[in-house]
């Protein structure tokens, strides 16, 4: 009797403890990707491609804008301020420096033809009382060789003005196009042996353009 009733109590165990033995190795599974830790609470995890990906379309956004027209007009009504709206900051201060070295050239170059030009009317006017700033050292030729040359290179000076401000214009513009132009990083070049030429006993280098 004690011998049956030991069996009949393994009997009895044995369901039991398998059932807490598969309790115990079941695993709920996490997506580990999904959540993080922050402060010992579950928070949602941070893409970084986001961050780049906001920054991307903002450039994009901006050069979709971008209007060659107007920059033109903004340099045709206020030197460098096509430049400034190109983003080419740099090319403003070059802008203004070529127009006032042009409007020093001009008033200096004015205010010495002008000078002469009175020396001049001062010596051939036929007055004995007039006289010239430089009390008869200089003829009237020599008085008005120089003066020519003053009044030609004051006309030079305007010349330079109007090419450096329509310079101005047409560099806004081109560069307001160029904002539209692809120059990432597909664009490459490769130099290096080329095999076909190698085939046939030559040496020789070949050149590839990638565009992606």
């Amino acid at each position: 009797m004690a011998y049956r009733a030991l069996l009949l109590a393994c009997g009895l165990f044995l369901p039991i403890a398998e059932a807490f033995s598969q309790e115990d190795t079941l695993a709920i599974p996490v997506q580990a990707d999904s959540l993080i830790v922050t402060g010992g609470l579950p928070g949602p995890v941070m893409d970084s491609t986001a961050v780049v990906l906001s920054q991307d379309s903002d450039t994009l956004d901006w050069r979709a804008r971008h209007s060659p027209h107007k920059a033109s007009i903004l340099s045709a009504v206020l030197p460098g301020a096509g430049q400034i709206y190109n983003r080419k900051y740099w090319k403003a201060p070059i802008i203004w420096a070529g127009l006032g070295t042009c409007v020093y050239f001009i008033q200096e170059n004015s205010a010495e033809y002008r000078r002469y030009k009175d020396a001049y009317i001062a010596l051939v006017d036929g007055d004995p009382t007039t006289t010239d700033e430089f009390n008869g050292q200089f003829s009237a030729a020599q008085v008005l060789n120089v003066t020519d040359t003053y009044r030609r290179w004051r006309d030079l000076s305007y010349i330079a003005f109007g090419l450096v401000y329509m310079l101005n214009i047409v560099d806004a513009g081109v560069d307001a196009n160029f904002v539209h132009f692809d120059v990432s990083r597909d664009l490459s070049m490769h130099v290096g042996p080329s095999l076909e030429l190698a085939s046939r006993g030559a040496a020789g280098l070949s050149f590839s353009l990638a565009l992606r």
